[in-house]
């Protein structure tokens, strides 16, 4: 018996990582929510090491010609899966639309209530997520209180590719958490934590939204 017609593809859209653990995860989501859609995954760890050494503005060049070379290798959309430099890649003018990852989770995290909650890994996620929560507060005309919290530890043991051990530090963090309406995993990399989690307070995690997004995107550049 004859199987399954192949859904038709998509695409391609491009996704830039700060660290390779994310190509798995963004391929299973598409593999999930989105058969059809082409990814292509361009890798720099190295962004990420001298954005927390200088700050996100001190890559912009750099971002600027990943996206460049997206866009030469046919992508439609780019989506920036890493939070720290996300507000870079957005701003960029690459002639295709450019989406960070976070977007859509701020927005539902503003939706869900004034008091959130931002744990992150890195200290330098937190000013980025901070003022994208506050953005998207502004958008919707909602109050918000935007407070952090920096899981110690735990990018040490994501980095040494203790990833289950990164997922439990941010899990524990997370239900020690308490007066919020809803909590924010800042980076992608901490959305192994959610499933881990006891808390009773809503915890969001990037991925699956920002995909969705970003997919939504593609198809337009193929309708329009």
């Amino acid at each position: 018996m004859a199987g399954a017609p192949l859904p038709p593809r998509f695409g391609p859209l491009a996704l830039l990582h700060t660290s390779p653990t994310h190509v798995p995860v963004f391929d299973a989501l598409r593999d999930e929510d989105h058969q059809g859609l082409e990814l292509r995954h361009l890798v720099d760890e190295e962004l990420l090491a001298r954005a927390r050494r200088e700050g996100p503005a001190a890559v912009t060049d750099e971002v600027r010609a990943l996206l460049a070379r997206a866009v030469a290798d046919g992508a439609r959309v780019v989506l920036c899966t890493c939070s720290t430099i996300g507000a870079v890649a957005e701003r960029a003018d690459a002639g295709v639309p450019v989406l960070r990852v976070d977007r859509p989770m701020a927005a539902a995290a503003v939706a869900a209530g004034s008091r959130v909650v931002v744990l992150a890994t890195v200290a330098s996620t937190l000013e980025p997520t901070v003022a994208l929560v506050e953005e998207e507060a502004r958008r919707a005309g909602r109050p918000v209180d935007v407070r952090t919290a920096l899981v110690a530890g735990a990018w040490a043991l994501f980095d040494a590719g203790d990833v289950d051990g990164c997922a439990r530090a941010v899990a524990d963090a997370a239900d020690a958490v308490t007066d919020a309406d809803v909590i924010v995993l800042a980076q992608a990399s901490m959305t192994a934590a959610q499933r881990l989690t006891t808390t009773p307070v809503p915890v969001l995690s990037s991925p699956r939204p920002g995909l969705a997004a970003a997919a939504h995107a593609t198809r337009a550049t193929h309708s329009a």
